[in-house]
């Protein structure tokens, strides 16, 4: 496969997971009535739920941009991290935001070559 092939396959996996934490996002970021009833069966208000958008919004930036990239990966992961922890609280089923933490993970893998050597190099 050439090195074209890769990087758009890249740029279109990141697109994916950016159609998903930016509908995320736009729900909490837009007060949408149906997102905030949710949000405050978890004991969210409004405000402390329009500012998880916003740092969820920041932290696809960083994911989106190359340069950045991997920090984003690991912001994003310990924000799902947090969602996941929420649902357990809750005993809301976890199986969404653990399918979009694999997602993201495997996409960082796909797309940052070095973070998949530093993760599975042996240790010396």
């Amino acid at each position: 496969m050439s090195e074209k092939t890769k990087r758009i396959i890249g740029w279109v996996l990141t697109g994916l997971v950016s159609f998903i934490f930016i509908g995320s996002a736009l729900g909490k970021l837009t007060g949408n009535a149906e997102a905030l009833k949710m949000a405050e069966t978890f004991g969210i208000n409004a405000k402390a739920y329009f500012t998880l958008g916003l740092i969820e919004m920041a932290c696809l930036i960083l994911f989106i941009m190359p340069r950045t990239g991997i920090l984003g990966t690991i912001l994003l992961s310990a924000y799902m991290g947090g969602a996941i922890a929420t649902h357990l609280e809750h005993q809301v089923s976890v199986m969404a935001p653990c399918i979009i933490q694999t997602i993201l993970l495997l996409v960082a893998a796909y797309r940052f070559p070095e973070l998949k050597s530093r993760i599975f190099s042996s240790a010396k």
